[in-house]
């Protein structure tokens, strides 16, 4: 709310304080304002620099070992080991750089919603203007499709309506008024009900107005939005960020342990410096896993693919990961949950429901009284209910300014989609608009306002050469046309509205509302010949709004989506809880909540109520209440932060601006691709492109799968790391030569490990895996299970190469005796891969031909070892000695044992495990 409550305040009493007057403002004070406070135009000042954006990939634990590691390399002149770390380092950066960096033209996207040019009042006459010369105190001229350029409180309206959805979530058009709005004792009157303002970025959906500045650029409540966007866009790791991170600080922790170790030991047996330095390096390389994050990328980069095909869009390969942790969905109602289409379902005249087939705004469907087809408004079988239909059909039509379009086979509605819903089942019902407009000629319209609660138009009847008298016709809510009808439409013609038909009335009312439609009434009044001769312009609504004959009511519906309900209850049978937050009415969205199977511990919690409770009592709410309405784009981000302060990993989908800045706060923002605004996608991380709300449990079963590989090939990665570490370890506290140099673990890490890591990243997705249940954000990564396989790999794969070394050199020079050490771990590591497909499956359960690409990269990365000791050049390269065709065979022999061991410890671990 603006510091000066403009909606509650007069006409008269805003342009004084605004220091205007009806006629609008001068050209010089126009400017002299336009000086002082600055263009009408979104603030960017707080969006990073792209330099700050590439140094901030930097900011890591894993990352900083690396650098130091490669600064030693070129020290002591061990360039290729230098080139190759650093070469790493920028590549991993520049892909982190191009996700940021294309996040932060979500800001970027709220500029284009405001209006390029707007109509003003200046110098007593209309001019049009660039909207970022719009200063407070100028007077808009509004009409049908305008954009409203800025915050504006109306001074005139005529049936004027507005199309708010993108601020409030509401998919009505909202009729406005220029009254002051009565104060409340509870708080302020939410965004969605302040009628007497515009606000910028909405658009005017029917009629026309006068509205003067109020608010501009940043002020506005468009802008207040864009200021929590910035507020929010500070990108928050995710699960697996977290969870590498908080590794990678034991990791370095452990690392420099044993290089601390290592370097004491070297000093007290006076080893030379340099060597001394050499020796740290290649132990903290081996340390290091470098492939892991091309692995990650690489896997991500996979999912999104898959995803794609699917209908998913994702923005950032990091939230294909976070989908997969997700404990709670947060969705928008309107155009997510629901097709975004009003769509009237039901009439109940003089005391029959009728059906009311096909959706949307296209005029394929009918109308159906107890299963049978109405198939015109002529004699028939069914007479008197037929002229009830045509009573109720000539009260939609003459009470109504929406427009039908079809273009490329697909039906729109122009003006308020209400209004569109009531024509197309008036159509459908056998109505003829165009005749109705020549027959009844229209005179005055009484827009809706929220204080009357009805809508009513005067037309013209001609009874005969005489009578031309005025007829009103007239919409409404239920109770509030009750209350000014004395008499009712029934098959057997008008009689008295007694007590008990306005019971059975309401009490059919609730009935439709509980099957989630919301009920418009209607009713109709002929006026006196008196009333009839006076000017039309001299009536009033309240003289022609009574003693109405109440005629009958329609149900209107937006339809869920038809995949929603069955995504829903897969969200609940995969553990995740899906929340509804809406701008629409608390009564709605609980309907619509029960119909997709949406389970509340609580009632739905209303905007209003929400503005009571501070941020501890909210979320305490939270654990509760999964339905919410009539919220504001604060309340939104609001839900999502109580949500994450009880440690879930929270997803937010949605369409309109108001979706935005929760979006943007959320773990993972999702934005549907169709009705979404641009600044909703600028914010998400994951687009839907088809609007489908059930394209979300394929992509969290995508990021379930993915987060399962990834484990899976950073404990391949480790494991193999831990043998290199254990192997350099116990070598110098033996006081042996080193048997690695940093060249040879890179070639293992980057090159014969990374290769088959990436395609244990790419492994099928367990069919399982949304049978179990969402993983905590608190859940380590390298549990107990992870940390003992780790341990027994590494065990393994350090003792037979250190056997095989320290044979070696018993039997052969210290190069020779290198070059053999290197060459079983390389085996050894590309054995294992088959194995590390699975933590509980023996590698022979597993068919190698879901996995080819495993298949062909340990093929070929066989003959690059065998290579590498037979090719003089790839022998210098790798500072290795050339071995026998015989030794690399037994080497492989040897290579083998780990993962024979590690196949029987999982046949013993099923043979204890229960059946």
């Amino acid at each position: 709310m603006t510091s000066n409550a403009w909606h509650l305040r007069e006409p008269d009493d805003v342009l004084a304080r605004v220091g205007v007057t009806a006629s609008g403002l001068t050209s010089l004070e126009a400017s002299r304002r336009l000086e002082a406070h600055g263009a009408n135009q979104l603030t960017t000042e707080r969006r990073v620099r792209p330099w700050r954006i590439f140094l901030r990939q930097f900011a890591s634990f894993m990352i900083w070992i690396l650098v130091a590691a490669g600064v030693l390399s070129g020290l002591l002149g061990e360039v290729v080991d230098a080139i190759a770390i650093f070469a790493i380092l920028l590549l991993n950066a520049g892909v982190g750089f191009f996700q940021e960096y294309r996040a932060e033209r979500s800001i970027a996207a709220l500029e284009k919603m405001t209006a390029p040019k707007a109509t003003v009042w200046r110098d007593g006459a209309m001019a049009i203007i660039p909207a970022s010369e719009i200063v407070v105190g100028d007077v808009l001229a509004l009409a049908a499709g305008d954009l409203v350029a800025a915050d504006a409180r109306l001074l005139e309206a005529h049936s004027l309506t507005s199309m708010e959805a993108a601020l409030t979530g509401e998919s009505e058009a909202v009729a406005k008024q220029t009254a002051a709005l009565p104060s409340t004792a509870d708080g302020d009157i939410p965004l969605g009900d302040r009628d007497n303002l515009v606000f910028a970025g909405t658009s005017i959906a029917t009629g026309t107005g006068r509205a003067v500045v109020v608010a501009t650029a940043m002020e506005t409540e468009l802008g207040r939005i864009a200021g929590m966007l910035l507020e929010t866009s500070a990108e928050r790791k995710t699960p697996l960020q977290q969870k590498l991170d908080a590794f990678g600080r034991i990791l370095v922790s452990a690392t420099l342990g044993v290089v601390a170790v290592h370097f004491a030991l070297g000093l007290l047996r006076k080893t030379p410096l340099v060597e001394l330095f050499l020796t740290s390096v290649s132990l903290a390389v081996a340390a290091v896993p470098e492939g892991l994050p091309a692995v990650v990328t690489v896997a991500l980069a996979l999912g999104v693919s898959r995803l794609a095909r699917r209908g998913a869009l994702v923005r950032k390969l990091s939230a294909v990961e976070t989908l997969g942790s997700t404990r709670v969905i947060c969705t928008d109602k309107t155009g997510t949950l629901t097709v975004g289409e009003m769509t009237a379902r039901a009439f109940f005249v003089a005391g029959q429901r009728y059906e009311i087939t096909g959706e949307g705004y296209g005029p394929e469907g009918e109308v159906r009284l107890a299963g049978r087809e109405i198939q015109t408004l002529g004699d028939g079988p069914h007479r008197a209910s037929l002229r009830s239909i045509q009573a109720l059909v000539e009260i939609l039509l003459a009470n109504n300014q929406a427009q039908q379009m079809e273009k490329d086979g697909i039906w729109r509605t122009i003006g308020d989609p209400t209004e569109g819903a009531l024509l197309t089942a008036a159509i459908k019902a056998g109505g003829d608009r165009a005749r109705l407009e020549v027959e009844l000629p229209r005179v005055r319209d009484f827009p809706f306002d929220s204080d009357r609660k009805r809508s009513s138009v005067l037309r013209r009847v001609s009874l005969d050469s005489q009578d031309h008298r005025l007829r009103a016709f007239v919409n409404g809510a239920p109770g509030a046309l009750l209350e000014v009808s004395t008499q009712l439409w029934t098959e057997d013609g008008v009689r008295p509205l007694t007590a008990e038909d306005r019971e059975r009335l309401l009490a059919q009312t609730a009935e439709m509302a509980k099957s989630a439609l919301r009920v418009l009434a209607s009713a109709t009044r002929e006026l006196s010949l008196e009333e009839s001769a006076r000017e039309p312009d001299d009536l009033t609504a309240g003289e022609i709004e009574s003693d109405l004959m109440f005629v009958g009511l329609t149900g209107i519906y937006d339809p869920p989506r038809p995949a929603a309900k069955a995504a829903i209850a897969e969200c609940h049978a995969a553990g995740i809880r899906v929340v509804m937050i809406t701008g629409d009415h608390a009564l709605t969205a609980d309907a619509i909540a029960r119909e997709l199977g949406i389970h509340s511990a609580a009632p739905a919690l209303s905007g209003r109520e929400l503005d009571q409770l501070n941020d501890s009592e909210l979320a305490r709410r939270v654990l509760d209440v999964s339905v919410y309405a009539r919220v504001t784009a604060e309340h939104k981000l609001r839900i999502v932060r109580a949500l994450n302060s009880h440690g879930d990993v929270v997803a937010m989908t949605g369409d309109g601006v108001n979706d935005a800045p929760a979006i943007q706060g959320a773990d993972i923002g999702i934005a549907m691709g169709k009705t979404g605004t641009e600044v909703t996608k600028q914010a998400a991380d994951l687009i839907l492109t088809h609007d489908d709300f059930a394209t979300l449990v394929a992509a969290v079963q995508e990021g379930r799968g993915i987060h399962d590989n990834i484990r899976k090939t950073l404990q391949y990665l480790l494991a193999g790391n831990a043998g290199e570490l254990l192997l350099m370890t116990v070598a110098v506290a033996m006081g042996l030569p080193s048997p690695l140099f940093p060249i040879h673990l890179l070639w293992i890490n980057l090159v014969t490990d990374g290769l088959p890591a990436l395609c244990l990243a790419t492994d099928a997705i367990d069919a399982d895996v949304m049978s179990l249940p969402p993983r905590p954000r608190s859940q380590r990564l390298a549990d107990r299970a992870f940390l003992w396989t780790l341990g027994l790999t590494g065990l393994l794969t350090a003792g037979v190469a250190l056997g095989v070394y320290l044979y070696a050199l018993k039997t052969s020079t210290v190069e020779v005796a290198r070059a053999a050490a290197f060459t079983v771990l390389v085996f050894s590591e590309l054995l294992r891969s088959f194995g590390a497909r699975s933590e509980t499956k023996p590698v022979w359960r597993i068919s190698l031909a879901t996995n080819l690409q495993l298949v062909a990269v340990v093929a070929l990365s066989f003959g690059l070892q065998m290579a590498s000791q037979r090719i003089p050049a790839f022998t210098r390269f790798l500072k290795t000695a050339p071995l026998p065709l015989s030794d690399l065979l037994l080497l492989l022999a040897l290579g083998a044992i780990p993962l024979v061991v590690l196949e029987l410890v999982k046949l013993a671990r099923k043979a204890k495990s229960p059946q």
